[in-house]
């Protein structure tokens, strides 16, 4: 039996290979990824490791932007759907759960996190911690609830004695990767990933044997976790100015018929656009709300430009743009800054914009893209908006939303394509 402290890994694939796992494996940890795709968990078990190819334009490699490349080893798989993965929970070495998979299947992998911790009360397990690393406010928390709804009495009691649900920040670029294209490169395990990466984890929520027992810190801490009692800071500051910026380049630069974030941004237009978004407004009014230095917060939002910038992560800006609802959602990254600024009184054209970029947004094989069109189409943008937004009717930054909107139609789109578009008038960024 292994002497390492082991962590199991919901969700094999690229974050969790590519973020997660790395920084566990490097930590001492023998990871364990358990996942419903069999021959990916076959493939695991087979090969027991990969490689990470960390990609840069600045790296040595003047071709494909390859820096270094970081062997993983010594890894595991489990098919979640088997008994198998509750025995996995039930190992007295066992010390963390991680996931990525994505908000909508916390509520799968709910029943069976609590039929484990059932099971690891019953064999005299001790303390773990579980945490949620999704791209989404609160999703610990979100997956504590549903875990509890499925245990009671004793069962109940002990989970919330001996087992930690903290929420997290999570930041990396993970693109999709093809082995063929990298020198050396031979397994379907192999992942590329931007050299950049943040995981903040909320520190009191945690629980253990560390910091004398009290809890607060992980038995055995994680190389580049950063812990915090204001975790809020961290998710806004990340969802407002990485993913807002990612979101805006994304969607602008998909109306350009540019296909990679990389040269969305080289684009001077839509870098102006991404500019004003995350310095003018979404920066000021996180600074006013959070109390971050500003020349600080500055420097961070050009480091995040910067990461934009590198050509060797190859993001496709359909693959960022999709599911435009959720992006669009009232705290998330476009309307949540937004909001922000109208309640600090920081006008928001260039949000503004990206909103309509994302209203814009049309990919016949993205269902939420056909949604939205279709209820723009059905209801009209005026009452559309303010469904979908919460900024009241002819509010300024519902009136900026359909300027910008009518604005990028003149831009991008003929005169006979409608779709319940109202407004006229103003401009955006250099007319783009």
């Amino acid at each position: 039996m292994s002497v390492k402290p082991r962590a199991i890994h919901f969700g094999a694939g690229n974050i969790g290979r590519g973020f997660i796992a790395p920084l566990l494996s490097r930590s001492g940890y023998h990871v364990v990824f358990t996942d419903v795709d069999k021959e990916l968990i076959d493939t695991i078990n087979e090969e027991k490791g990969y490689s990470v190819y960390i990609l840069d334009t600045n790296g040595s490699d003047a071709d494909n932007g390859e820096k270094e490349v970081q062997p993983i080893v010594h890894v595991k798989g489990v098919l979640s759907t088997t008994n198998d993965l509750i025995r996995e929970i039930e190992h007295p070495k066992l010390k963390l759960i991680t996931t990525a998979v994505g908000l909508p299947i916390l509520d799968k992998i709910a029943p069976t996190l609590a039929k484990g911790l059932k099971a690891r009360r019953a064999a005299g397990g001790g303390t773990i911690n579980i945490i949620a690393c999704e791209n989404a406010i609160g999703a610990t928390a979100q997956l504590a609830k549903k875990v509890h709804a499925h245990l009671e009495g004793e069962d109940a009691a002990w989970a919330e004695a001996h087992v930690g649900f903290a929420n997290c920040s999570v930041d990396r670029i993970v693109p999709p990767f093809s082995p063929e294209d990298h020198d050396g490169a031979d397994s379907v395990l192999d992942v590329g990933v931007e050299e950049f990466f943040e995981w903040v984890v909320e520190g009191p929520s945690l629980k253990g044997d560390a910091n004398g027992g009290k809890g607060g810190a992980l038995d055995v801490p994680i190389q580049g976790m950063t812990l915090t009692d204001n975790l809020a800071a961290y998710n806004e500051r990340k969802l407002f100015t990485l993913n807002a910026g990612h979101a805006i380049a994304a969607y602008l630069g998909h109306l350009k018929g540019l296909r990679t974030v990389d040269a969305s941004i080289s684009d001077e237009e839509i870098a102006a656009v991404v500019r004003g978004a995350l310095a003018d407004e979404a920066g000021k009014a996180l600074c006013q709300r959070h109390h971050f230095n500003e020349e600080e917060h500055k420097a961070y939002i050009e480091k995040i430009i910067g990461r934009f910038q590198n050509a060797a992560v190859k993001d496709d800006v359909v693959r960022v743009g999709r599911q435009p609802l959720r992006k669009l959602g009232r705290e998330d990254r476009l309307v949540g800054p937004a909001r922000m600024c109208a309640e600090a009184g920081i006008p928001v054209k260039h949000l503004a914009t990206g909103i309509a970029a994302a209203l814009w947004y049309e990919n016949e094989e993205d269902e939420q893209s056909v949604e939205m069109r279709k209820a723009i189409a059905d209801k009209g943008l005026e009452k559309y908006v303010v469904e979908l937004t919460g900024f009241e009717e002819g509010s300024d930054v519902h009136k900026q939303i359909l300027k910008s909107y009518a604005e990028l139609k003149r831009c991008f789109k003929s005169d006979t394509q409608s779709n319940g578009d109202a407004a006229s008038g103003g401009d955006v960024e250099a007319r783009l």
